[in-house]
């Protein structure tokens, strides 16, 4: 999982005119749709009390099934990617893994049926586990 989230983050992080599918505007849509693909209710974090704001985001082929990957923004213009799948029913490990995929730098966990990775190849590791952290707490109130 954190190797395709990283990849996506590669992908799309860089793009200036079409970074996501539906952007941030339309966030209800964004959400209802990618429900709908994943055939699981999501929810967006909102990550502003870090310093980031959501751009939007797109659907992505996983190895499994559809993806949902989320794109947020620093007002300098940092990226971060949050790449969420569902399918990871029976993985009971919920810690925080960490890895890097050449200068992307990724924070992934399981929760229940759900699989998440915070990618990030604009800030260090300590500030990615900060947002990560964030987004853990939001998912899971």
């Amino acid at each position: 999982m954190a190797r395709r989230a990283a990849i996506a983050h590669a992908t799309y992080s860089p793009e200036v005119r079409h970074p996501v599918e539906v952007g941030a505007d339309q966030e209800a849509h964004l959400v209802a749709w990618l429900s709908k693909r994943l055939g699981a209710p999501l929810r967006v974090p909102q990550l502003d009390e870090v310093g980031y704001s959501l751009v939007g985001g797109r659907l992505l082929p996983g190895d499994t099934g559809p993806v949902a990957n989320f794109m947020y923004q620093t007002q300098k213009g940092a990226r971060i990617t949050l790449y969420v799948r569902t399918e990871v029913a029976g993985n009971r490990e919920t810690a925080f893994r960490y890895a890097e995929e050449g200068r992307v730098r990724v924070f992934y966990w399981v929760d229940r049926k759900m699989g998440y990775a915070l990618s990030s190849g604009d800030i260090s590791k300590d500030e990615l586990l900060k947002v990560a952290n964030t987004v853990y707490q939001q998912l899971n109130p």
